[in-house]
């Protein structure tokens, strides 16, 4: 039987708006208003916090991440204001990790230093390229100058943990561009840098319309020796596009990748919780700002998750981190016993995708490679 309150609990805070829409990006966001109702946004999401309060049965928030949209958008009076109150309905760990998305076109050295006294004690800034051409490319308002300030700007904020979003794959992006962007952000020697390859979302302009990108084999090219780069340096590799320095890790996404609970507020946010009499719940809000503002219950969508289709949901996450996880972590955060996924760890094991250890789940090189190959093993038949 699952214990709720030893599993790891996160909240995710929701900012819909950027200045405009970035051509690759199919996260849920919109183009903000010539000005931005601050009050009433923050507003709903308290009131939205408050009515999922309940699910929580007092349970402890771990790890925060304010994400969009752009969330450096909002003043820091605002984002002070929603973590002041937010920590009045739900409780708070002491080493709480608060991480703010920012976009280095909105955001100067004060800024930075607000956001710092205002909670914030993580950042992850969207540099995407130090390249001028490719972030007009990528539909970028900042560019290659003010990106370099903004991560300036931010280690003088004093912000320890720093991570910064780079991309590959770039529409006609060489080896040696790709490699000149991550060395020079590797100068910046941040603890964290998110290190991934451009993929053409549906619903995106990108999709659409799709730019001329390198094919897979200088894709692959530009993933191997950005790893080495990153492994020269000192950074781990965690999961599929995440490195950090020894002890940096985020710990809000390996919440996600452990399948740990987490409570998400703002429009279009996602939840997926355990509660106390052991089912395993996932709910979303409403998507549009707008509704979501008017809703009298935020919630839009909510649903049990089938025991039968939990494997599956485990592993889509726990085979992401490049270490794997204990095998006993599957039944603390799915209720199921561990034999019920012997046979198909077995055949993943003889195709030479997961390790051959009978206490840890491990993809192998190949298992990385063809990680969906290894999912499928997972798959409700």
């Amino acid at each position: 039987m699952m214990i709720p309150e030893a599993i790891p609990l996160s909240l995710y805070i929701h900012i819909p708006w950027c200045v405009r829409k970035c051509p690759y990006c199919d996260f849920n966001s919109h183009t903000a208003p010539a000005e931005l109702n601050e009050v009433r946004y923050r507003n709903t999401l308290l009131a939205d916090l408050m009515q999922d309060r309940d699910l929580l049965n007092g349970r402890t928030i771990q790890t925060i991440f304010i994400g969009g949209g752009t969330p450096s958008l909002y003043s820091a009076g605002t984002i002070g204001q929603i973590l002041d109150q937010a920590s009045q309905i739900v409780p708070f760990a002491t080493d709480i990790e608060i991480t703010l998305e920012a976009n280095p076109g909105t955001v100067d050295a004060q800024r930075f230093a607000d956001y710092r006294a205002a909670g914030i004690n993580r950042l992850s800034i969207g540099i995407q390229s130090l390249n001028d051409k490719k972030l007009r490319a990528l539909g970028r308002i900042h560019d290659r100058s003010t990106a370099q300030t903004a991560i300036r700007a931010a280690q003088q904020a004093r912000f320890e943990q720093i991570n910064l979003d780079l991309m590959y794959g770039l529409p006609d992006q060489t080896l040696a561009e790709a490699l000149q962007d991550l060395n020079e952000l590797l100068s910046y020697q941040t603890s964290h840098i998110s290190w991934y390859q451009l993929t053409l979302e549906p619903n995106t302009l990108f999709y659409r319309q799709p730019p001329t990108i390198p094919d897979e084999d200088a894709v692959a090219d530009m993933m191997q020796a950005g790893q080495a780069q990153l492994t020269a340096h000192g950074y781990q590799q965690y999961e599929v596009s995440a490195y950090s320095q020894p002890d940096s890790r985020c710990r809000h996404n390996l919440n996600y990748w452990q399948f740990g609970d987490y409570l998400g507020i703002g429009a279009g946010a996602h939840s997926k919780l355990t509660l106390t009499d052991g089912r395993i719940i996932r709910c979303n809000k409403y998507r549009h700002p707008e509704q979501y503002q008017r809703a009298a219950n935020s919630i839009h969508q909510q649903h049990t998750l089938p025991p039968v289709t939990l494997p599956l949901e485990f592993m889509l996450n726990a085979l992401r981190l490049t270490h794997g996880v204990p095998l006993t972590l599957f039944t603390g955060r799915t209720g199921l016993s561990c034999d019920s996924i012997q046979q198909p760890i077995q055949d993943a094991i003889a195709q030479g995708l997961l390790e051959p250890a009978t206490n840890h789940l491990q993809p192998t090189q190949r298992g990385h490679l063809f990680l969906n190959d290894l999912l499928a093993y997972f798959h409700t038949r």
